[in-house]
């Protein structure tokens, strides 16, 4: 008797990850074993960024903090521990919109942590 092989099955996750590959380079769009691998990578890449992303935005926010406390004369740890220190209770993602955004706010939030 043959073995029976599930066909349909089989082209359906073929079809599945060939249709995720689209618009890649080359053979990682059109051949099976090049796109599965392709793909599983991707897959990989995502879920790592996914984590990445998060600290590269924070790392953002405070080049942003940095370079606005810089324009009042202080470097960013003397800023974040001051405002610690008084109790104003800003993250660091405020802290950075404030401070591209809206400087005179940035400026008056400097200006009660120098008194």
């Amino acid at each position: 008797m043959p073995r029976s092989v599930n066909k349909v099955a089989s082209r359906a996750k073929r079809r599945k990850v060939l249709k995720q590959t689209r618009g890649y380079f080359g053979r990682r769009k059109n051949v099976w074993t090049v796109a599965k691998n392709a793909y599983e990578k991707g897959l990989q890449y995502s879920y790592r960024d996914r984590r990445v992303k998060k600290r590269n935005f924070r790392a953002l926010w405070i080049q942003r903090i940095n370079a606005a406390a810089r324009q009042h004369d202080m470097s960013y740890s003397e800023f974040m521990g001051l405002i610690h220190n008084k109790g104003i209770e800003l993250n660091r993602k405020a802290l950075a919109d404030l401070a591209m955004n809206h400087p005179d706010a940035f400026a008056a939030i400097v200006k009660e942590l120098k008194k």
